[in-house]
């Protein structure tokens, strides 16, 4: 437990040389007194259970707050009676090496990297993956193969290519692993202008370039034009990886499954090198985690290279990831969603989905045409408009952004329309916004 400042102050001066020479003062006791124990307060279970009545009511973030199915817990229930969960499992390394620590899913993860690799038209014998912490750690380890597999190529350290509709996450990123970024501008929807992009590369033209195309911009819901932005890239070195965090989720159960395709039917070419989808989003696994899927091809590439600033010794194999350990239960309770039958669950979600995204837009230019309720696409599930109220802000947990919009700036909110937001659900939105309708 970690002291007070007022606890630490106790035991400066004699108190501290005492435990620096190994005795123990009178006064130095780490747990916490009585007093302190009756003002840790714990959300009561009451107002949690509110909470979860309430869960609904999220609209501003993409995240599914549907429960799992039963069968998900019944599942998860299998696992914990084989002791997955239960006691110290580790994913370390590559799932498809043999682990020095018998304890690990990666059965299970190697499973799941092949179905959805599968649904993402990835080559049967050309797949590798895992599954990451995050949508951020999956982008990660793309960014980062795509530098080392670039540098490795030319000799050279890539520039980083993308757009300032790009998740905040990616500029982290870029930070962490040094590199110059290029910004490149949007076409009127938000999505990466390939024209723009072109002038970039030319001027910059001795640097490799790391592309990172977003499929689904965290505002506006705009898709970067994969195949237009690929054309661009044919004369340039390249690395093209894609943050699909959201619409990777829904896109491939929907007719727009060619969007984040690897390969198109009857086209070998590939569209790009790698994809980050995030789990905890469309697929409502109730825990962050992502997907990385790339090529076995490109893996093996970027590992020989890993390799030379990597004593794989310790584990037995060179691990070609950049954590250490990973969680195990994951990828084991993941795969339930990979499930024949989780999968046709999926399909009616985003069906739903993308109907209730038609039916708020309509909602919301019919009844709020002074909002200008714009959605990017009809791949998007969301619309942004003219910010509300704080009222309706908080209530509704809307994300906010203040954005030049024809040349005005002005505050604006989105709501991303996920399988929980229903119609009763966007109905009382609705409701609730006709009483802010006085503040435009």
């Amino acid at each position: 437990m970690m002291l007070s400042r007022r606890r630490f102050l106790g035991y400066g001066g004699a108190g501290m040389l005492a435990i620096a020479s190994g005795c123990k003062p009178t006064n130095l006791n780490l747990l916490p007194a009585e007093n302190e124990i009756a003002t840790l307060k714990l959300l009561p279970l009451a107002e949690r259970t509110k909470l979860a009545k309430l869960k609904n009511n999220l609209l501003g973030y993409p995240i599914n707050m549907n429960t799992p199915p039963e069968a998900f817990f019944a599942w998860r229930k299998q696992l914990n009676d084989a002791g997955i969960g239960m006691f110290a499992f580790n994913n370390v390394g590559n799932p498809y090496k043999e682990s020095a620590i018998p304890y690990n899913t990666h059965d299970f993860e190697r499973e799941v990297i092949h179905r959805f690799g599968k649904r993402y038209a990835f080559p049967a014998d050309d797949t590798w993956g895992f599954l990451s912490h995050s949508g951020t750690d999956s982008n990660m380890h793309g960014m980062y193969m795509g530098r080392t597999i670039l540098k490795g190529r030319t000799g050279v350290l890539p520039k980083a290519y993308f757009t300032k509709e790009a998740h905040y996450s990616v500029q982290i990123l870029r930070d962490l692993l040094g590199l110059e970024t290029v910004f490149v501008d949007t076409l009127p929807d938000g999505g990466m202008d390939p024209g723009d992009l072109a002038q970039k590369l030319a001027a910059n033209r001795p640097q490799p370039a790391l592309v990172i195309a977003t499929i689904g911009t965290t505002f506006k819901g705009a898709v970067d034009p994969i195949d237009r932005i690929q054309e661009v890239l044919e004369e340039h070195p390249s690395y093209l990886h894609l943050d699909a965090a959201l619409f990777g989720g829904y896109l491939p159960f929907t007719k727009h499954a060619d969007i984040v395709a690897y390969q198109l039917p009857g086209k070998p070419a590939a569209r790009y090198d790698s994809i980050a989808v995030s789990c905890h989003k469309f697929f409502g696994f109730p825990s962050p985690a992502g997907l990385f899927i790339t090529t076995q091809s490109h893996f093996d590439e970027f590992n020989a290279l890993f390799s030379k600033i990597h004593n794989p010794e310790y584990i037995h194999h060179v691990p070609g990831t950049i954590t250490c350990s990973r969680d195990a239960v994951k990828p084991a309770e993941f795969y339930f969603f990979s499930s024949p039958e989780a999968m046709g669950k999926l399909t009616e979600d985003a069906r739903s989905m993308m109907q209730n995204s038609d039916y708020f837009l309509q909602q919301m230019q019919s009844l709020f045409p002074k909002r200008d309720a714009v959605r990017a696409n009809e791949l998007s599930n969301t619309i942004y408009f003219k910010k509300p109220t704080d009222r309706i802000v908080k209530k509704y947990s809307l994300a906010t952004m203040h954005l030049a919009i024809n040349g005005q700036q002005q505050d604006y909110a989105h709501v991303v329309v996920m399988p929980h937001a229903d119609r009763a659900v966007i109905d009382a939105f609705m409701s609730d916004l006709k009483s802010d309708s006085a503040h435009l």
